[in-house]
């Protein structure tokens, strides 16, 4: 069954189930009610009477000043009253029990067939006190009150008070059929409209799918259109946003490898056009010698591309594991700056290191750290001229520690400070393959830190702030 018809009979049957409720709970206790009320108000008449029943229990009055008494009685309490007497006789040889029997002396209807409930009255002779209850006369019920009147603490005349429940008959009747019909044209509406309303969910479910398999096949599609605000416009605003994300993707994808291809066939070409021009025996030695340098140049830049796409797989996959601990990062930045002594040396730099004598310590991988220092370092001697000089410092600042490379070189071009994170972006290809920087920043990102730059000329600094040890 599909979602469409599913929906439509859940509609049905939800509008079914709260009819069925009101019309076989809701009602038959509404007349309940209404039938309880209008007993408490014959109650209450009843009780205010009471002081004309003193009348009733004589014996001796002539009939016709009884049967206008109870005429009486009944305009004061807006119902039919009865009056029975009370005959008693014993049970048994022993006088074991008495028998109850009743008898019609005046009836405020003055008909010889009044609403006889024996068992009320009985029940009344025998508490004592005014008792309720209910009968059927001539097809239609009765709510009925029993007053015993007693001589010597014996109940000699009982008085019953009925009134009808056909108003409340009728006006439950008319609501039952009112609930019927509205039940009928309910359930049709809900059947039409729980269709219309399932088939437009369904519609906007299909649109979601198809869009997903062309996303599966490896086509995009138009954004879809975002309708409403409710759970399946978000599903859709999520899928235009998936889908612009895999699109982006697919193009870093795209570009990484043609990129990718550029890098290592450059120096490739380079190599095989030296390879062959050294085959030519006729190359004096300081010309080879040349070729020899240049090519291990080339080599060693093949050796450093293939590292670092190692190091980006292994971070997009998320494959690098890192430790967090407590490490000095003055004593990881000495460490590094050993390393590049004779670089400094060869390219004429003039090195200044300010760290703190009490060391720094931040929370961190030592040997992540240690990599993105040497990348910022290898930087600032890349891409900037001879003799320039470089700082390494560390300070803690607004609770982070911090590590900064900073040099006096000539800084960015326009608009480049944006780019340089990026993978594979450098002003230079000839100084490197641009991947450097996104390795650091990336790296930083997972120690839970940052990389940031700030550039202008004669002042270029990359610092790398990461999680301080406040318990050092």
């Amino acid at each position: 069954m599909s979602l469409r018809n599913k929906l439509a009979l859940l509609f049905f049957a939800i509008t079914a189930a709260a009819f069925t409720v009101i019309y076989f709970i809701v009602v038959p206790q509404l007349q309940a009610n209404l039938e309880s009320r209008q007993l408490g108000d014959l109650r209450a008449a009843v009780l205010g009477a009471r002081d004309r029943l003193d009348f009733l229990r004589r014996a001796d009055v002539p009939p016709r000043d009884t049967n206008r008494r109870v005429r009486s009685l009944a305009d004061a309490t807006d119902s039919r009253v009865s009056l029975l007497g009370v005959q008693q006789s014993l049970i048994g040889p022993q006088s074991e029990g008495r028998d109850l029997r009743f008898y019609a002396i005046s009836d405020s209807a003055e008909e010889r067939d009044y609403p006889a409930n024996d068992g009320l009255a009985r029940h009344a002779a025998e508490a004592g006190h005014l008792v309720s209850g209910a009968t059927s006369f001539r097809g239609a019920k009765l709510g009925q009150l029993a007053l015993p009147l007693e001589d010597r603490g014996e109940a000699v005349r009982i008085v019953v008070y009925s009134r009808s429940y056909e108003d409340i008959t009728e006006t439950v009747a008319f609501i039952r059929d009112r609930v019927l019909v509205a039940s009928g044209v309910a359930l049709v509406l809900a059947l039409i409209g729980g269709y219309l309303v399932a088939q437009a969910l369904a519609r906007r479910v299909r649109r979601l799918e198809l869009g997903a398999r062309h996303v599966a096949a490896g086509s995009y599609v138009e954004p879809l259109p975002v309708d409403s605000s409710d759970e399946l416009g978000q599903l859709t605003r999520a899928f235009n946003d998936m889908q612009v994300k895999l699109r982006r993707v697919d193009v870093a994808r795209k570009e990484f490898i043609a990129t990718a291809s550029h890098e290592l066939r450059t120096p490739i070409f380079s190599l095989a056009g030296f390879v062959e021009l050294l085959q030519d025996e006729e190359l004096d030695d300081a010309t080879r010698g040349e070729f020899l340098d240049t090519m291990g140049e080339q080599v060693a830049r093949l050796q450093k591309l293939s590292v670092d796409l190692l190091d980006l797989s292994r971070l997009d996959a998320g494959s690098v594991e890192l430790e967090s601990e407590s490490t000095d990062l003055s004593e990881v930045a000495r460490s590094v700056v050993s390393e590049f002594t004779p670089a400094l040396a060869h390219h004429g730099t003039e090195l200044l290191v300010r760290l703190p004598d009490d060391g720094l310590e931040a929370l961190c991988d030592r040997e992540r750290v240690a990599q993105i220092m040497r990348i910022l370092l290898d930087n600032a001697l890349r891409h900037t001229p001879e003799g320039t000089q470089v700082t390494v410092s560390a300070d803690r600042h607004n609770g982070a520690a911090e590590l900064t490379v900073a040099d006096e070189g000539p800084g960015l071009p326009d608009g480049a400070a944006t780019q340089v994170f990026e993978r594979f972006y450098t002003g230079d290809a000839a100084r490197g393959a641009g991947l450097g920087l996104a390795i650091a920043r990336e790296l930083a990102e997972r120690m839970e830190g940052r990389l940031t730059l700030r550039a202008r000329p004669g002042d270029t600094r990359f610092t790398l702030e990461l999680p301080s040890d406040d318990g050092a």
